[in-house]
């Protein structure tokens, strides 16, 4: 079985690093970060990455603003999309499922279960 790649796009320094850390340990996905928007896009387009974790609230393309690109894009819009969102209630999961997002993940998150989480989203195995 291939290696997942992950892309996660997320402004804080800490939660890149936290995320890359258990995603590559728990899991043993690769894991690039990037801190917005803008180069989310262009690194998912040139890495096609097998799933990313993006961020809601961030500064100049917040990650509702940056979905709809992905989603624009041909060479990005099959990339399941998951968000990171501090805010999260059940109109806003509905919200996110009708425009097309695999699920969204409430921050702060369990470091340990992040994978779990992922995988269990997107129909994949942690057994890899």
């Amino acid at each position: 079985m291939t290696t997942k790649r992950i892309l996660v796009v997320d402004n804080e320094e800490y939660i890149q690093e936290v995320a890359k850390i258990c995603l590559e340990t728990v899991a043993r996905w690769e894991v690039i970060t990037v801190s917005s928007g803008k180069d989310g896009i262009i690194k998912a387009e040139a890495w096609q990455p097998d799933a990313i974790l993006l961020d809601v609230m961030m500064p100049d393309m917040d990650g509702i603003t940056t979905f709809e690109k992905l989603q624009a894009n041909p060479a990005t819009k099959e990339i399941p999309v998951i968000l990171l969102t501090a805010k999260i209630q059940a109109s806003d999961r509905r919200r996110y499922a009708q425009m097309g997002m695999a699920t969204a993940i409430a921050k702060p998150f369990n470091p340990l279960e992040l994978a779990g989480q992922i995988a269990t989203a997107l129909g994949w195995s942690l057994d890899g």
